[in-house]
């Protein structure tokens, strides 16, 4: 045995296939769901077509289900939001298509513009909204799938310490 080590590897370790990890069909890390999006949203030809704009509410289709999570393409005109809500056991990843979406929480307002990536846990209170004059495209990812999304009250999305009160009583 060698005195400089109690572990010697002879050869090449990624010739012993069994010491290698399976690649994963579906993604199940946070940093993989993300990526999943990222991979979405780079395939223009795989949503691009499916997109409708709805004048009297916001549209939205699910593009593909896996196990334990959903994907979801949204369309928003400007004007049209989502209202304070949260979205249950379910976390998720927000990444915007085309346009730009703002989105409120108690900590402030951030505008995302294509390309941007939100991550959130279960019971993270947000509101977005198209409040520019072109329309906007997102992609949801949920994990596990959405199941309800409560609502709640505008304050909820305000930087006033009443709304922060508030929301740290419902556990946001």
């Amino acid at each position: 045995m060698n005195s400089d080590s109690d572990l010697q590897i002879a050869g090449d370790i990624l010739e012993v296939p069994h010491l290698l990890q399976t690649p994963r069909e579906h993604p199940a890390t946070v940093a993989e769901f993300a990526g999943l999006a990222r991979s979405v949203a780079a395939d223009r030809a795989q949503w691009e077509h499916l997109v409708r704009y709805d004048a009297t509410t916001r549209w939205y289709h699910r593009l593909r289900t896996g196990p334990g999570y959903e994907v979801w393409l949204l369309s928003w005109l400007p004007g049209q939001g989502s209202g304070p809500h949260d979205h249950g056991r379910s976390s998720g990843v927000l990444t915007v298509l085309d346009g730009t979406l703002t989105e409120h929480t108690r900590r402030g307002t951030r505008a995302l513009g294509a390309g941007a990536q939100r991550v959130f846990a279960p019971g993270y209170v947000h509101e977005v909204v198209n409040d520019t004059l072109r329309p906007a495209v997102s992609l949801h990812v949920y994990f596990p799938g959405l199941t309800e999304m409560p609502m709640h009250s505008t304050a909820s999305c305000s930087g006033s310490v009443a709304a922060q009160q508030t929301v740290g009583a419902v556990g946001a």
